[in-house]
């Protein structure tokens, strides 16, 4: 399968701009599941900017109809 870094650059939210898994969408997955958390792509802009990208802080934001 073929990435396609280019395209997933042009919805990619994540504010961390060193992030070298940037646009390399099975990366960045890699990366966060083992650590109990999501992507940045997966929270709304204000959350997402407090780096907290735990699976608690994801629910949170599902049971208050923020995500």
């Amino acid at each position: 399968m073929e990435c396609k870094k280019e395209s997933n650059l042009k919805i990619c939210s994540c504010s961390y701009e060193p992030c070298s898994r940037k646009g390399i969408c099975c990366d960045c997955m890699a990366y966060h599941l083992p650590k109990r958390q999501l992507p940045g792509c997966f929270f709304p802009k204000d959350a997402e900017k407090t780096y907290n990208r735990s699976f608690e802080n994801f629910a949170e934001l599902v049971a208050t109809k923020r995500v």
